[in-house]
């Protein structure tokens, strides 16, 4: 034992850390495996009943469009945006670090927040929005707006944090690199896709795994935004599954849809380690 008393220090924080998070996802694989509606009293077990019906039902496959069409589109305009803000930033120029202040302001604001003054920029009667463009366009009413408009208030309001991200890396780059492909006569853009790409991509993918976790397991945006609507058009998998366990109280099937969701979530980041893992070596 006193060969290895850093197991004793960390004993303490370890069975902490079990109990608040291997035992709940225990019970909820569990509970994935019953059907339980306490309204009615009902507690049995089922099997993987839950996730057969989980196949079959077009709410979920609708939910999961949404939540992937989100993802990807989210992820990927704050990956190019982040990236060209981090690069413009990254020069010397006057009030350098004023201008850096003000882009994490957005990254700042709490996520409800955001949404609620999102909310009132996108009405349809009173919202700026429509003002500024001299159109009547109902944003979070409209089926083909409104997922839209979640993605465009989340690009707003996460791009600042990768941005962060993407500056931070930029630092570690040698500026001798610059000089020499200067001296060399190396375009800007010759520089940024042979030189800064190529030394980024460590940070990128770091940065991928942030945002696309995130972005996977949406809520708070959204359901302050639009609350799913209109017709599940924006419902995401988070929040069909708070709609099945807290609204409907289906407790066994709205586990079964966040235990898929824990399952899809740990999928993409042993995809993302290994791409990381290959960058790295």
């Amino acid at each position: 034992m006193s060969r290895r008393p850093h197991v004793l220090f960390l004993a303490p924080a370890m069975a902490v850390l079990a109990a608040v998070t291997i035992y709940p996802i225990i019970y909820v694989l569990w509970l994935s495996l019953h059907r339980r509606l306490l309204i009615f009293n009902i507690s049995k077990f089922t099997g993987l009943d839950n996730y057969g019906f989980l196949l079959r039902d077009d709410r979920f496959w609708n939910a999961f469009y949404n939540t992937a069409y989100f993802t990807v589109l989210s992820v990927s305009l704050e990956l190019v945006l982040g990236i060209a803000i981090a690069v413009l930033l990254d020069r010397a120029f006057k009030g350098k670090g004023t201008m850096r202040s003000i882009v994490l302001i957005p990254w700042a604001i709490p996520t409800v927040v955001s949404a609620k003054m999102w909310e009132w920029m996108y009405n349809s009667d009173f919202g700026i929005l429509n003002y500024l463009l001299g159109a009547n366009i109902n944003w979070l009413g409209s089926p083909i707006w409104a997922i839209n408009a979640a993605v465009f208030m989340d690009v707003w309001k996460t791009t600042p944090f990768v941005a962060l991200l993407v500056m931070a890396g930029l630092e570690i780059i040698p500026r001798d690199l610059y000089n020499s492909a200067k001296v060399d006569g190396a375009s800007r853009w010759y520089i940024f896709t042979r030189i800064t790409l190529p030394l980024l991509k460590p940070v990128i993918l770091i940065v991928l795994i942030f945002r696309t976790l995130d972005a996977f397991r949406v809520f708070d945006a959204i359901y302050v935004l639009t609350g799913g609507g209109p017709a599940n058009t924006t419902e995401t998998l988070s929040i069909y599954a708070y709609n099945m366990l807290f609204q409907t109280l289906q407790f066994g099937y709205g586990s079964t849809i966040s235990v898929t969701v824990f399952f899809c979530v740990g999928i993409i980041t042993i995809l993302y380690v290994r791409l990381l893992r290959r960058e790295i070596e």
